[in-house]
């Protein structure tokens, strides 16, 4: 017998939702239908065993269609839209299990099997690891040199970027380092000149014609070849992990198109990264490589640990942060993250990390472009600037994810979603106009943050490190002291100004569009403009007024008191925590950015204080809100239930529905069956004893029904439409002359969950996460009421957010909500196939009118 998965200390993921479900180019999301009342009608495979269990004190087994000799093709497997059903799925996963085991010391090769199953997890994280870093380091050279080739290209050698075609030159300047004669800007060129107002436009139409280019090329490819390839996907993976299948998002054509336009879509310019987009690269990889292995291509929730372990690989090469990706997966993305995927997870992480350091993309030994390191320590007064960031970074993620769920909803409900590759030109255009004259914008977004995160040292050329040298400096040392800033500073402020006011609102018009776009690196630039402008105003406060009491302790005349580049990564690091609300993760990956453990509390008070500062405008994160937005079967484990209904307020029928559809025991025919499938779109059938005794048996689904009849009508001899079905363990007698009857007990599950009308739904609503549920029966006193799904609950939560409940229950909430079976007529109430459901309506009509009583006495 299969035990329940959930005793062995593993929580399946959210409970399950019952829909079918379109793609639409325009919106790039995934809308439900409304036809679709119950769960997903998906059966066992033949032979498997399947137990639930209801409260932990009764089990059953239950095998699909014994009366079949071999499996059914199609069976056991899920619909596109569908959701997976995670008790099955274990149940599967333990019946190979116990067969291998049996097995491996009958033969030499049956070990041999039994060994490559228990080593295939390892072998299928690690291929994902190599894939994954490999990829990634493709993906970043490519940019990089993509991103020059809108401003010039090195002669000596095209594939050249352009510092590494100035590595070679002996030309080069220390203040113009830049400039080489191996690299020609296309003024030089086009029309021959290096400097000049014609070289400035000329220069400025080419920026522009490339970036058009290449966003049109981006879009085109998402379009034409792989639409899902769009977006972050980020919140598509979260959706996958809690148990929906979308088929073709972790394709082969996706991985290849993603991977294509990722690099045009940062070449271009827009306001958008590649690190959220690696996490779907990385998912890909998984769910390919999983196929190579019949222990998860056959398993649909084997499958999800692998692409947790992948999803941290993604951040892994995102970011050079391998702890940091274990726990991004597991605060952010997993919620079925047992300790084993925790092991694989931190493997698939060393090992994707470990290609991409070999590969070398930056040609600095690092992981990532703005690898920083800080050798001054900060002081105490510095945390009021850091929390202010904090405010800073959560006032920025609320206003983002508020502007760009608005944007994104307009763009659904307007001609102008139907226009996609029009509306990222217009804004690739709008772009490359704006960014091309301040030199802040017009530099890839991570040359940005290296820049402001970068200490100013004496080998600095930036304009943010032109100070005034009040005393000579006779060799070069780490710590140089506080100095006056110069006007290279000043004029560098204004510019990251206007750089700042640019990032964030093309931000919130780019983040949605149909092309591979990431959220991760314009908010952390957002945060580092932010954070720099204020680190050299502490500084020069310290500076001028040392003499201050905050500052008396700690900035001397000639110390290196205050980094500057110090505040622009905490300030990325409060503005990416405000908009995705990470936390530890967070300050992981920021930790291992920087490789220094003296940073970390400056870190977490930042994070926090976005976090806190952001929730006070609404709990979601820009992901869980795209995710609400696109209609994803998704229910938040972080989302708090504090309401009072119970389980008969959300439960269906409802006042005005069609009458809940049950099967009887032993009471209908096979045609019987048939017309209730034909006649109705629900999923899944309660069954119970009979007319006269509506106590509940089980729990039928349409799927495992209509496999069951249409199989025994061509295998079984006398099984007409006349034929008495039978889900009783034992038949009934029936007269002589009465065809063959059909017994069906093998596909009923005996033990569905059930929960009273009592029941409230804030202990409803924990099931459904905890448990994984499909759906679960209400019933007062054994009768059958109604049937709650994960439809009905997502409907609830989004009813309850326009109307807010009081804290307290009304005076009449402990009230019998269901009377006795006759009326006060004597007369017995009206039933729907001998069950109550009109009685709710009948006790609620009472309540409301004793309120209204209530309310018109004058006390």
């Amino acid at each position: 017998m299969c035990e329940p998965f959930w005793r062995n200390h593993q929580a399946a993921p959210h409970g399950q939702v019952i829909k079918a479900a379109k793609w639409s180019l325009s919106s790039c999301s995934i809308e439900t239908s409304e036809d679709d009342n119950l769960l997903d009608g998906d059966a066992c495979i033949a032979g498997t065993h399947y137990t639930m269990t209801n409260g932990g004190s009764i089990n059953s087994t239950t095998h699909l269609l014994d009366l079949l000799d071999e499996p059914i093709p199609g069976v056991g497997t899920y619909d596109d839209f569908h959701t997976i059903d995670w008790v099955r799925e274990k149940c599967k996963d333990r019946e190979r299990h116990r067969r291998i085991n049996s097995k491996k010391k009958e033969s030499a090769w049956e070990m041999t099997k039994s060994l490559y199953d228990a080593w295939s997890g390892w072998l299928v994280v690690t291929l994902t690891g190599l894939a994954s870093g490999a990829l990634a380091g493709l993906i970043d050279i490519a940019a990089d040199w993509m991103t020059d080739l809108k401003e010039g290209i090195c002669l000596s050698a095209l594939w050249f970027n352009h510092e590494q075609c100035c590595w070679a030159s002996n030309e080069t300047t220390f203040e113009e380092r830049d400039k080489c004669p191996l690299w020609k800007t296309w003024a030089e060129l086009i029309i021959g000149q290096a400097e000049g107002p014609g070289s400035y436009i000329m220069n400025y139409i080419m920026y522009i014609f490339w970036a058009l280019s290449f966003a049109f090329l981006a879009v085109s490819l998402v379009k034409v070849f792989a639409p899902y390839a769009c977006g972050s996907g980020i919140p598509e993976i979260k959706t996958i992990l809690s148990g929906f299948i979308i088929r073709g998002y972790l394709g082969k054509w996706t991985l290849m198109i993603k991977t294509i336009t990722l690099v045009l879509a940062v070449a271009s310019g827009l306001s958008l990264g590649k690190e959220g987009p690696l996490v779907h690269v990385a998912c890909c990889c998984g769910n390919i490589f999983s196929y190579l292995f019949p222990k998860y291509s056959t398993n649909e929730a084997k499958k999800r640990e692998v692409l947790s372990a992948a999803s941290a690989a993604g951040v892994s090469v995102a970011f050079g942060a391998p702890i940091g990706g274990v726990l991004f997966s597991l605060e952010e993305v997993s919620y079925y993250f047992p300790l084993k995927t925790l092991w694989r997870s931190f493997f698939a992480a060393l090992v994707a990390a470990f290609v991409l350091r070999s590969i070398n993309p930056f040609g600095n030994s690092r992981l990532v472009l703005f690898y920083v390191e800080y050798h001054t320590p900060w002081y105490l007064f510095e945390l009021l600037p850091f929390i202010l960031l904090g405010v800073f970074g959560g006032l920025w993620g609320a206003f983002f994810i508020r502007a760009n769920i608005a944007w994104c909803r307009r763009r659904k409900s307007t001609k102008f979603g139907k226009y996609p590759v029009l509306e990222v030109i217009i804004v690739a255009a709008i772009t490359a106009v704006i960014a091309f004259p301040n030199p802040y914008t017009r530099v890839n977004t991570s040359e940005l943050i290296k820049e402001l995160f970068t200490d100013c040292g004496p080998l600095e050329s930036s304009s943010l490190c032109d100070y005034r040298n009040d005393m000579n400096v006779s060799k070069i040392v780490d710590d140089i002291p506080d100095r006056p800033a110069g006007t290279g500073v000043y004029s560098a402020i204004w510019q990251l100004c206007l750089a700042l006011i640019f990032k964030i609102i093309m931000t919130v018009f780019t983040f949605g569009i149909k092309v591979p776009s990431g959220l991760f690196i314009p908010s952390m630039a957002i945060g580092a403009i932010a954070g720099r402008i204020v680190g050299i105003a502490v500084e020069q406060l310290a500076y001028y007024h040392h003499d201050w009491f905050i500052f008396k302790e700690w900035c001397e005349v000639g110390a290196d008191c205050i980094t500057p580049g110090l505040y622009a990564m905490v300030g990325a690091a409060a503005c990416l925590g405000g908009v995705t609300r990470m936390t530890v993760s967070l300050v992981v990956i920021v930790f291992e950015l920087t490789g220094g453990l003296e940073y970390i509390v400056p870190l977490m008070a930042a994070v926090m204080t976005s976090k806190w500062v952001g929730d006070a405008f609404g709990r979601e994160g820009i992901y869980e809100a795209h995710i609400r937005l696109n209609g994803y079967p998704f229910l938040d484990a972080k989302e708090e239930f504090t309401h009072t209904t119970l389980a008969a307020d959300v439960m269906r029928p409802r006042r005005n529905d069609a009458p809940l559809a049950v099967l009887t025991q032993d009471n209908m025919t096979v045609d019987d069956i048939e017309n209730m499938i034909n006649e109705t779109s629900y999923n899944g059938f309660p069954v119970i004893m009979s007319k006269e005794s509506q106590r509940l048996v089980g729990f039928a689904l349409r799927r495992d029904l209509t496999i069951a009849i249409e199989s025994a009508r061509k295998k079984q001899e006398g099984i007409v439409g006349s034929s008495r079905v039978c889900f009783a363990q034992h038949t009934p007698s029936l007269p002589a002359e009465s065809p063959r009857p059909l017994k069906l007990r093998s596909i009923l599950d005996m033990s569905p969950f059930t929960v009273t009308d009592h029941t409230p739904m804030e202990i409803v609503v924990d099931i459904f996460r905890k448990l994984g549920l499909r759906q679960c029966l209400v019933t007062h006193n054994g009768i059958v009421l109604g049937i709650i799904t994960k439809k009905n609950i997502l409907e609830h939560l989004e009813q309850l957010k326009q109307h807010v409940e009081p804290l307290a229950p009304p005076w009449h909430h402990n009230k019998k909500r269901y009377p006795p079976s006759y009326g006060p007529d004597g007369k017995p109430r009206p039933r729907i196939n001998n069950v109550q459901l009109n009685s709710v309506t009948e006790e609620r009509e009472e309540s409301e009118e004793e309120v209204h009583l209530l309310n018109s006495t004058t006390l």
